[in-house]
């Protein structure tokens, strides 16, 4: 902790044990100047800290009568980040704790909270579907693009935001940046989505007149904009963000029919890599976009159930080297050879 942050804490320490503290008391304590305390005071006051100035003889600074500041002083990027694992664990079963135990702690973590920072991450929480947890490193976005995004998905507000698109944009494909385009957007955000390590806010992008889907790590300078809008029915931000990722314009277009009920198959791959897009009688038609096509055969072989390959030609001859690899390792019956 840093020497000036350390003293503002000591200050409020101070203050804390009731009465006026004078200035010149404050600033024998602390070993600072008496500028240096009321700049101090400044800080705490900035924090919604009720202190008050008395005049007078035996002037000087206290709380405000009845008040008592909780020990936890967390900054907007410490709060939202312990709130957001709470939650995060929660939502996706990643914590061990009984289920109260979240609920518990997070409501303890709120209530020594400054109000205004309260309603901020509040707007977060109640904004956010958590939908798969992270498989590698997390693109974490800057703590002040996320509260003001998700007060204009709580507020129904439009937001405008600089965006510094990758090679495919927000890695949503047709529903995503269009070719990665940076620039600035004009968007009506319907809600944020964390899926993998990675947040996204998905909504209509008033520049291009469509819906898109935005990673909220290449976004910057986010500000809300005067007006309101209704959020269109349909399917939920997640199902948006997930169905814009499968359909991203990768390398490879595959389609595969799976011998299996739509639910059948959507249990058995997710929805950010595959959308079953018919059921005809008993096969399922799916479609699948990869960069890559060496991982598939794997995928495929671990749903358990036929299927036939309509195309790339590529992936068929893949499956078969596959089955003839799982065939001499189903016939060994030593490590030799």
């Amino acid at each position: 902790m840093s020497r000036p942050v350390s003293r503002v804490l000591t200050l409020l320490e101070l203050l804390q044990t009731g009465g006026v503290r004078t200035v010149a008391d404050l600033a024998g304590r602390l070993g600072v100047a008496e500028r240096t305390v009321r700049r101090y005071v400044d800080h705490l006051v900035d924090l919604d800290i009720p202190v008050e100035s008395v005049r007078g003889r035996h002037g000087g600074y206290r709380l405000a009568p009845g008040h008592r500041m909780p020990p936890l002083m967390l900054t907007d990027d410490e709060a939202l980040a312990v709130l957001l694992g709470l939650v995060a664990g929660r939502r996706t079963g990643l914590t061990a704790a009984a289920g109260t135990a979240g609920e518990t702690a997070s409501a303890k973590v709120r209530r020594v909270l400054p109000e205004r920072l309260r309603r901020r991450l509040d707007a977060v929480l109640q904004s956010v579907a958590f939908t798969a947890p992270p498989t590698g490193s997390a693109a974490v976005p800057e703590t002040g693009v996320l509260l003001t995004v998700a007060d204009a998905v709580r507020g129904h507000r439009p937001v405008s935001f600089r965006y510094g698109g990758g090679r495919r944009g927000a890695g949503a494909g047709g529903a995503g940046a269009a070719g990665g385009a940076g620039g600035e957007r004009t968007m009506y955000p319907y809600g944020l989505v964390a899926h993998a390590g990675r947040w996204y806010v998905t909504g209509r992008d008033l520049s291009a007149g469509a819906d898109r889907t935005f990673r909220l790590d290449r976004v910057a300078g986010a500000r809300i904009l005067p007006g309101t809008f209704e959020p269109p029915d349909g399917p939920d931000p997640a199902e948006r963000v997930l169905t814009s990722l499968a359909t991203a314009p990768y390398r490879h277009a595959v389609t595969v029919w799976v011998r299996g009920t739509a639910e059948e198959v959507r249990t058995r791959l997710p929805g950010s890599v595959a959308v079953v897009a018919a059921e005809v009688e008993s096969w399922s038609r799916v479609e699948i976009r990869a960069e890559r096509l060496d991982w598939l055969p794997g995928v495929l072989a671990s749903l358990d159930l036929p299927f036939a390959v309509e195309r790339p030609d590529e992936l068929r001859e893949l499956v078969a080297e596959f089955a003839n690899r799982l065939a001499d390792s189903a016939r060994r019956t030593t490590r030799d050879g």
